[in-house]
């Protein structure tokens, strides 16, 4: 079966049967994939703000009101609860487990913010013959704590994370341009090259997801990264924080088409 023609529907389906337990790079290409944090509602409007000052760090999509679990505004009739291949629980910025869903632990008081992701640029890349080595080897995207810090806000501080794909040198400028078109997103790459300048010390480690070869036509490619937030959570430590495993996002209703040259 070729997952990457799925529907959004049909996609967050298979996740919720538990039939799709991996990275969602690949599935249902043409749709927009988005990061999950969600907070205690007494979270809930700083966290606003430091999406609004780190808007290519944190795309911000959509909010669900307290309590429900509905995101309206991008997938109406999905359940955010159930609708992600794994989850991750934060506690007092601990990361303590994984979940396939967080039936459980959904409260009244739960909000949940869903962030844009570079995946949702992949099939525009891909139209245009770009290689995409993470989805050719069925690896997650390899991610990358850097030296570089957000905007902070009173509560919330801390580092930028990138997600990071070999590129031919000869189709850096198409790939640059072509990101650059989807804004929410993550929008063009913020460093080309030389990860050492980004404070990266081994591309052979990533934080999260899978290391992926730096073949000798390509050089490193980083964009920032909706697992920024999960940095961030580790500072700031509130009492829960339950966000998406890295590299296993949410598939929304929207289709990449609708965030083409669109901004927050």
């Amino acid at each position: 079966m070729n997952y990457s023609n799925l529907n959004a529907a049909q996609a967050r389906q298979l996740i919720r049967s538990g039939a799709w337990p991996r990275p969602t790079s690949g599935l249902a290409l043409g749709y927009v994939q988005a990061n999950l944090v969600i907070l205690p509602h007494c979270w809930a409007e700083e966290f606003t703000a430091f999406c609004r000052h780190n808007r290519q760090a944190a795309p911000l999509l959509d909010v669900t009101a307290p309590g429900n679990p509905h995101p309206t505004r991008i997938a109406p009739d999905a359940d955010i609860r159930t609708d992600i291949p794994r989850y991750r629980i934060y506690r007092n910025g601990q990361f303590v487990e994984e979940r396939e869903d967080i039936l459980s632990l959904w409260h009244e008081d739960s909000v949940a913010f869903l962030l844009g992701c570079s995946f949702s640029a992949e099939r525009a890349l891909i139209e245009q013959g770009v290689r995409l080595r993470h989805i050719d080897q069925e690896k997650n995207v390899a991610m990358y704590r850097t030296a570089l810090s957000c905007t902070a806000t009173s509560h919330f501080h801390g580092p930028v994370v990138v997600s990071m794909r070999p590129i031919k040198k000869s189709q850096l400028e198409c790939v640059t341009k072509i990101t650059g078109h989807y804004p929410l997103a993550h929008g063009a790459p913020i460093h080309i090259g030389e990860p050492a300048k980004l404070g990266i010390a081994d591309l052979a480690h990533p934080d999260w997801g899978d290391a992926v070869a730096i073949e000798e036509d390509e050089v490193p490619v980083f964009w920032a990264c909706g697992v920024t937030p999960q940095a961030v959570i580790m500072e700031v430590k509130p009492e829960i924080a339950i966000t998406h495993s890295p590299g296993h996002m949410f598939i929304t209703d929207w289709s990449d088409a609708a965030i083409y040259q669109r901004a927050q």
